[in-house]
């Protein structure tokens, strides 16, 4: 299989040839732009999302900045979707190839999941029925069948296996078996899995994923099920014209390490007290006649006794070759701890092993904090860090605490 491999910020791109049909449904999956060049060949170049995309013998894969590896960033995905969720979720081998290692990973939960069987569980049913069975609905059967008394427009429970768990896990089978060159052995296993849903609905390509809830019954499918969920999130397979099988799993980095973090630290900072509050709401100017609002939406300000204490940004940015970051970072920082009346912020920078900086604003008491993670970092020594920055800002807001 031909492999290009692109980092999310490379801006001089790859060569490609490959027939027009091609170029056009790589570019239509959104991952990276295909710019014609001369007869059949093409320059492909990264669009700032990362993720990977196959068709036929051809696999284009955008790698997040800073050596961060795609199954790290299953792991960033599936932490900032759910707390409890860990590295050995995805793979146990970290794959240089993001296809292998999701239909590794699926194959290997799936099998965990329905290793005493599928699950069953009653659903609701609307039906139309000689015979009673569960509640008639009365409004259906006038305005369907006046005059009528029978069949009865019913709804019952019905104990079956085609509830939500099933349709996610077989919806996210689906999905990869979708994934042209695949492995014959974990294809091999995913279509044995997937045999074993019969009867189990399969989720619409462009429908709303369902919710499902967290129970006792359904503990042996949570891992699973939360793998399934970013497959079908994120991931997609179709045939286009000529039959071509185009497989894409496509995210953006910048959106995960933003969830990731304002999760990791909200998680952390439970152990302080009080309460972390994502996406804070604050008004920057004063109620006024004045048309429209200065609206503010933080990332996560930590509030104790319903006041803000603490207050953090997460960004997707390296720094500088003389080791700064951008001015406008600080600025919007300086905005937040003037609506907030906090004399301290921090900037969460996806940066690779540098020690923190505290830039003290002039003409103010405002500090503001560079505060870099290490995402090349194993998930428990990553979540580790995120510990190490909560205990450094909470003894900073302390009265007397560190400037």
């Amino acid at each position: 299989m031909q492999t290009i491999t692109l980092d999310e910020l490379d801006i001089v791109g790859r060569p490609l040839v490959c027939e027009a049909i091609t170029a056009a449904a790589l570019s239509n999956t959104g991952l990276v732009e295909v710019r014609p060049q001369a007869s059949g060949r093409y320059a492909v170049l990264p669009r700032g999302v990362v993720g990977a995309v196959r068709t036929g013998d051809l696999q284009v894969q955008v790698t997040p900045k800073n050596k961060v590896g795609l199954t790290r960033m299953l792991f960033l995905l599936g932490y900032a979707q759910d707390p409890g969720w860990r590295d050995h979720d995805v793979t146990a081998t970290a794959e240089h190839d993001l296809w292998p290692a999701l239909a590794e990973s699926l194959a290997r939960q799936a099998e965990r999941a329905l290793q005493h069987g599928v699950l069953q569980g009653y659903r609701p049913t609307d039906d139309a029925l000689r015979t009673v069975r569960g509640r008639i609905r009365i409004g259906d059967q006038l305005s369907r069948r006046p005059g009528l008394v029978m069949p009865l427009e019913v709804t019952y429970d019905e104990y079956t296996p085609d509830i939500t768990e099933n349709r996610l896990l077989r919806t996210a089978l689906r999905r990869m078996l979708g994934v042209p060159g695949l492995g014959q052995g974990v294809r091999a296993r995913l279509g044995h899995l997937d045999a074993r849903f019969t009867g189990v609905e399969i989720l619409p390509a462009a429908g709303r994923i369902p919710s499902w809830q967290r129970t006792r019954a359904n503990s042996r499918y949570h891992s699973a099920l939360r793998l399934a969920e970013l497959i079908i999130r994120h991931g997609s397979t179709e045939v286009g014209d000529g039959e071509l099988t185009m497989a894409a799993f496509v995210v953006n980095m910048a959106k995960v390490y933003e969830d990731f973090v304002t999760t990791a630290l909200a998680e952390s900072l439970r152990r302080m007290g009080g309460h972390p509050h994502p996406q804070f709401r604050r008004r920057l100017d004063v109620p006024s006649a004045a048309p429209g609002r200065l609206s503010m939406y933080i990332d996560l300000v930590h509030l104790v006794n319903g006041r803000p204490t603490l207050v953090f940004d997460a960004k997707y940015k390296a720094a500088r070759a003389d080791g700064s970051y951008p001015n406008a970072d600080h600025y919007q920082m300086l905005a937040y701890c003037t609506a907030l009346g906090l004399d301290r912020a921090w900037l969460v920078y996806a940066q690779g092993v540098s020690a923190p900086t505290v830039r003290r604003i002039v003409n103010t008491d405002i500090s503001i904090v560079e505060y870099p993670l290490d995402l090349r970092a194993p998930p428990p020594d990553l979540l580790g860090q995120v510990d190490q920055l909560v205990d450094q800002a909470w003894a900073m807001s302390a009265p007397g605490g560190m400037s």
